[in-house]
């Protein structure tokens, strides 16, 4: 089974290629961006399974996916995402996508996807799927989102609090509950799930 990552995380990638890897059965090959993997396509030729990033660079929402189809030959090109609504799945899926690949996949989880969508097989986890859209700008006040956009610029809550006149305590209660909100394990997931849903 020949497989391409494509994500500009670097971390991200090499993650998921050493979960494929471990299955035994399959030769990994990485990418950084679209059209980087769209050179790995043309210079190896199509491969059973590209996974993409939604939104590395390149990508342009969808028509990222559209041309890696048409360079794969039509074989299977899924959508990886650090977080996003059940309508981009859905839209993605409809688009052509062999399936919609969350990044905090287990890795026995992602094993199975990987060969399910290698396969000619549409793979969305189930639970994902059954989650209703809501819009997460929605679901934060103005203050978290202020300490959304400082936790996105890499700013300790120190830098935070001078920045928006609050106390370092309260930038702190602040994290944890945006945490909590966006289903973010620490900060740097919430960085990673605003990034994704364009929140800042």
């Amino acid at each position: 089974m020949r497989i391409l990552i494509a994500d500009d995380h670097g971390l991200v990638r090499e993650t998921i290629a050493a979960f494929l890897k471990a299955a035994g059965d399959a030769e990994v090959d990485t990418a950084g961006s679209l059209p980087e993997a769209l050179e790995q396509v043309a210079a190896n030729g199509s491969y059973d399974l590209v996974l993409l990033d939604y939104n590395m660079p390149g990508m342009k929402g969808l028509d990222g996916l559209k041309a890696m189809r048409e360079a794969n030959d039509r074989r299977p090109v899924a959508i990886l995402s650090g977080t996003t609504t059940r309508s981009l799945a859905e839209e993605a899926i409809a688009a052509g996508a062999a399936g919609f690949v969350p990044k905090t996949l287990a890795s026995k989880s992602m094993i199975t996807a990987a060969r399910f969508m290698a396969e000619g097989e549409i793979y969305a986890p189930f639970g994902f799927m059954q989650q209703h859209d809501d819009k997460a700008s929605d679901l934060l006040t103005s203050r978290e989102l202020d300490v959304l956009r400082g936790i996105c610029r890499g700013q300790s809550n120190k830098e935070i609090a001078r920045d928006y006149n609050l106390h370092e305590a309260t930038v702190k209660l602040h994290a944890k509950t945006l945490c909590r909100k966006l289903g973010a394990r620490n900060r740097t997931h919430a960085a990673m799930i605003a990034r994704d849903l364009n929140l800042v």
